[in-house]
């Protein structure tokens, strides 16, 4: 869904390379990033590193999504409407 601008139009970079970090997909018009976590990221030193992570983002004015793989994988039209939902919001703020 976030591939051929499905989503209000708007492009998705996957795998895109900001600071240090590499994240799962990111949209410059609504300046978020997305990012889809499996297991690993929810113990105490992966939600540190969240943490940290997301604060180096916030400095640069991106809002980071988080979801799991369950979600992905079980509820994905939620996801999909959440990020359509986040976008909208953010779009509408630029309109006058």
């Amino acid at each position: 869904m976030l591939s051929n601008k499905q989503i209000l139009g708007l492009q998705f970079y996957r795998q895109k390379p900001i600071l240090n970090y590499i994240v799962d997909f990111y949209c410059p018009a609504a300046n978020l990033v997305i990012e889809c976590d499996d297991s690993q990221h929810f113990t105490e030193d992966g939600l540190e590193a969240h943490r940290i992570r997301d604060a180096a983002l916030a400095e640069l004015g991106l809002i980071v999504l988080r979801f799991d793989n369950g979600q992905v994988m079980e509820r994905i039209d939620d996801v999909v409407e959440s990020i359509y939902q986040y976008c909208l919001k953010e779009l509408s703020k630029e309109s006058p």
